[in-house]
This record gives structure tokens, sequence and C-alpha cells, in this order.
């Protein structure tokens, strides 16, 4: 029954169906009619593209150069690398050489801080400044018209002359009886006295009889003590010659080195035993120098004002004594071919002399204490002379003509050592400002400035035989060895102590093959260290006192020559 009621309702759904449309609106079933718009057709292809272009820019990497930009970057974007090629040797695009800041390179601003001040107050006064990447204005620019673009510091003329009549009003309103009462504002304002006022209080008179006599008195006194200082202490130069002639019968002269002088062997040996003692110097022997490449001779410089030079190799006498200072003689040094030498003395003067005649050639003073004395090694550069002072300065001159042609003056102490480096065309200066200083030779500007807080006073320096590396005497008891190379590193792993220097300018030396090192120490001891172990080979006690210097033979590879505040030079 229910299948027959169902198909009787589908019957009658077709007839509605196929029945004309002229039922009324009522009876009408619900139709769906399409939108309408009023507004207006829009193309918006271009709508598109400005989405997709910001949807571009935020995926885009920003140009870190730019000043604006246009949409807010996400976190990443603005963290993100620097995008470009690929620095060879940097990981973030900068050279390690161009770096001045950790995260880069940061250029100096070119701004003057009284510019900047200007258009800071000009902008915080009025609401614009001038724009530091061009020519143009920022912020209020109606402010700017209205001004005329004047700043905090340029008053406009008008301004001015506003100024000026009101405080000619004020002056005109002033009380008279004001004026000339010291205890009013007025008073006070009236007669105040710029700091940059001269002392005007009375007009200047003629002087008395008795204020110009004591003003010629007083520059002549100066001018004395002017020249007194100035230059050192003068001393007639006398030399005694001590040997048997000074020529032999060949004619050659006494300097001359033997012609068999050549080095034994290769190797150098530690000395165990006293071969000879020289004494002559009344006083203590400050410092020894070995003739230079044959070593038959030793010149010493002497606290008794003495500068004596001894045979090594046969007679073991004093062959010539130089008097030429006044005072205790500081530093010796021979020139390449031992021909000629230069000696420095407390009485500010140093003297180039002819080892052979003991003749002075010339003598050169700044009026202060030279500390050190050294002659340019290279062959062609023999005429060229550093000394460092106690006033600071390594003074170089010209022997030839007698003239200081450099100041190398940057040491905040007085001037202890200096050593020639890398193929001499560097030098190396230790002062007592606790810092070491490499110099290019003949230009005063430092190269490298080595200053650590742990770091003390270094008042000896020497050279490796290889040229590498530097043995510096340090006076906390320890003698550190730094590289000759670009960096002048110090090298931790070398460290020579055991003695004790504190408080004296011992000597530290190489032995020619580099293979020992040695230094005298403040309780007359001469100590050995193996170079390669660090460790300590022997010690000698040489001298009473404080052994001050010691000289590696430069041919025979087992003697060592030492001297002592004992008056001794003493041969192992």
């Amino acid at each position: 029954m229910d299948s027959l009621q169902i198909y009787a309702d589908n019957s009658d759904e077709e007839d509605l169906s196929h029945q004309p449309s002229t039922l009324s609106a009522d009876s009408s079933p619900p139709r769906l009619i399409p939108s309408k718009s009023a507004a207006p057709k829009v193309d918006d292809t271009m709508l598109a593209l400005t989405a997709a272009e910001a949807r571009q820019a935020q995926s885009r990497p920003i140009d870190p150069t730019q000043h604006v930009v246009a949409f807010n970057p996400t976190y990443d974007q603005l963290w993100a690398p620097t995008y470009g090629p690929a620095h060879p040797y940097a990981k973030d695009g900068i050279a390690q050489g161009m770096r001045n800041h950790k995260l880069g390179f940061v250029e100096d601003a070119s701004i003057d801080s009284f510019v900047f001040d200007e258009q800071y107050n000009t902008f915080h006064k009025y609401g614009y400044a001038a724009d530091p990447s061009g020519s143009n204005y920022i912020g209020d620019l109606d402010a700017l018209q209205k001004n005329d673009a004047i700043s905090v510091y340029n008053i406009p003329q008008h301004e001015q002359k506003k100024r000026k009549i009101e405080r000619e009003k004020d002056e005109d309103e002033v009380d008279p009886t004001e004026i000339d009462n010291p205890a009013t504002d007025v008073w006070l304002l009236k007669n105040k006295r710029s700091p940059w006022a001269g002392k005007k209080e009375g007009v200047q008179t003629e002087l008395t009889e008795e204020q110009k006599k004591y003003a010629e008195e007083y520059a002549k006194k100066k001018e004395e003590k002017g020249h007194k200082g100035e230059k050192g202490e003068h001393v007639v130069d006398k030399t005694t010659f001590h040997g048997k002639e000074e020529r032999d019968y060949q004619g050659r002269s006494w300097i001359a080195p033997p012609k068999d002088a050549k080095a034994t062997n290769d190797h150098c040996y530690i000395p165990k035993r006293l071969v000879h003692t020289w004494s002559g110097h009344t006083k203590g022997v400050s410092a020894i120098r070995f003739f230079p490449k044959y070593g038959h001779l030793i010149l010493s410089a002497g606290m008794d004002t003495k500068v004596k030079i001894w045979d090594v190799f046969n007679s073991g006498k004093c062959m010539r004594t130089y008097m030429g200072h006044s005072k205790a003689v500081r530093d010796i040094s021979f020139c390449n071919d031992g021909t000629k030498f230069l000696t420095a003395g407390y009485d500010k003067n140093i003297k180039y002399w002819d080892t052979e005649t003991g003749q002075v050639i010339s003598t050169f003073s700044t009026g202060k204490i030279p500390y050190v004395v050294k002659l340019n090694p290279d062959e062609d550069k023999q005429n060229i002379l550093l000394a460092g002072m106690s006033d600071k300065k390594i003074v170089q001159w010209d022997i030839n003509t007698g003239q200081i042609t450099q100041e190398y003056d940057q040491h905040l102490g007085a001037v202890n050592t200096i050593t020639f480096v890398d193929n001499n065309r560097r030098f190396v200066t230790s002062s007592d400002d606790k810092s070491l200083r490499v110099w290019e030779f003949g230009i005063p500007v430092v190269i490298k400035y080595i200053s650590e807080p742990h770091m003390h006073s270094m008042p000896s320096i020497s050279l490796h035989p290889n040229t590498n590396w530097l043995a510096a005497q340090s006076l906390d008891n320890q003698i550190l060895i730094y590289s000759t190379r670009e960096r002048f590193q110090l090298n931790k792993k070398k460290r020579f102590a055991g003695h004790i220097v504190a408080g004296y300018a011992c000597q530290v030396n190489f032995s020619p093959d580099g293979r020992f090192v040695m230094s005298g120490d403040g309780e007359g001891k001469c100590w050995f260290w193996d170079w390669k172990s660090c460790k300590v080979f022997r010690t000698l006690k040489c001298h009473e006192g404080v052994c001050i210097g010691c000289e590696w033979h430069p041919l025979e590879q087992s003697k060592v020559a030492t001297c002592g505040w004992d008056g001794l030079i003493k041969y192992w």
C-alpha cells in the first residue's frame, strides 16, 4: 500500500511540472536571481601584482646601506647574513685586517663635534636639521621656511639688533648710585674681569739700577748653566800604548789579526776552569767586547773612566789604554772591522776612537747620559751611530758630518738596549718603561709595541746566531725569548731561570753555534743553559760581587770571557 501511495505522489508532481506558468506570484516556487553590483567593474590585476611584490619584498634580503624599509621586516630578515660573494679568508665577508670592531668594520664619521651640536640643538629648538647624507633638510619644513633655515648659532640680523636695543635699555635703567656701590650686583657686572684679560694693575716703569744689575747677573748665570748642561764635560783625550812596539818586523799593526786564526770546530763546549785573569782597572768593569770575527783582542770599559784593550792569544797583557771620559764608561761597541770603536760615558759624551792609534775621531753629545751606543751593522752604513739616552730618546748621528739625522722619541723611560734585526732593516729597543718597541730603521714611528702587565724592565738583549730569536734579560730573574719574525711574539715554551739578576743589567749572550745561553748574575756566577731543553747546564763562580758581562769567544768555541764589579776580567 505504501508503494502505491508514493507512486501517486510522484505522478502528481509530474503533472504540475507540465502545466503552464499561469499561476499567481504567491503560488509560484522560489527562484535563484543572479546578484547585481552597482560598483563599476575594476581590473584587479595591479592589486594582485602589488600583493605579490610585497610578499616578494618580505623574502628579499635587506640592503644594509638603505635607510628606509617600506615594510615591517621579520627578525630573521634583520639578522640574516650579508648577501654577496663570500670572502676567501674571512667567514663573514670582512678581512681580518679590515676589522676595527668585533662585529666588523666601523667607519669614522667625519663630522665635527661643533657641527653635530649645532644640528642637534637646532632640531630640538626649531624642529628641523640638515641631513648629514645630503644637502637637503629633514624635520619640520614649514618651520624651516619660516625661520629662513637658520641654526641656533646663527642669530638673524633683526634678532641681534633687538637684543642690542634691550641691552642698552637695561643699561640706561641702571641707577648711577648702584654702579659706585661695590656691594651691588651691578658694580660686580661692570667691574668683572675676563679670565683672559692680562694683568694690567700698573703701568710698566723703567727698571731701577739694582734691578738691572740683578737681571744681568741672573741671565749670565743661566747662560753658564745652560752651556754646562747642554754638552758633556770636556776632558783632554789621552792614550797610552803598553805593548813592545806598534808595528812588527813585517810592518803589520798590533791590531792586525793573526793569519792562522780560524774556528777550531763547529761544536761549542762549556768551559770548566780559569785560563787567565786580566787586572788593570782600579774600579769595576762595566762591559767587555771581543774584537769582531777574530777575538784576538778584548776591549773593556771601566768605572775608573778608562777603556783598555787586552791581548788574548799571546802575552795576555794590556795593549793600550784610552782616557777621554771624566766619569765611568757605560757602554762600548766595535765597528764591523774592529779598527774603530765607540764609547759612552756618564759624562754625557759619546766618543769615536781609532783602535790602533788611540786618537778620538769625533765626540757627540746631547747633554744627556747615553746608556747604549751602536753602529748600524750594514757595511755601507758604518757611519751611522745610534745612541739610547737617559731622556727617553734614541738619537741617530751621521759620524761623517756630526749632525743628528733622526730622533726616535716614543719611550717613556731611559733607553737601555738597541738590537738590530731583520737584516738590519729594523731594530728593537728596551727601556725602563718596561716595554719593547720595534722601529723601522730611519723612520721614527714604532711598528710594534710590546708591553704586558707582567713584564719587567729588560736591561740586556742579545740576538741568537740564527737571527730568529732575541734573548731578553728580564729583571724578574728570568731570560725571555722573543721571535724576530713579523709578530715579535714571546716564546712561552723557552724560559731560562735560576739566576738572580734583579737590579743589575747583567749581559745575556749565546754561544756561536746557538746551543747555549749564558748570563752573569748578581752573586758573581756565570750561568749556562741548554737552548733546546732550557735546563741549567753549568754555573761557574767567576767574581766577587756582580758578574755584569760575559762574551763567548768568536773562534775558540769553548772559551768565555767574563767581567765583574771587582775590576777583573776573567778568561775561562
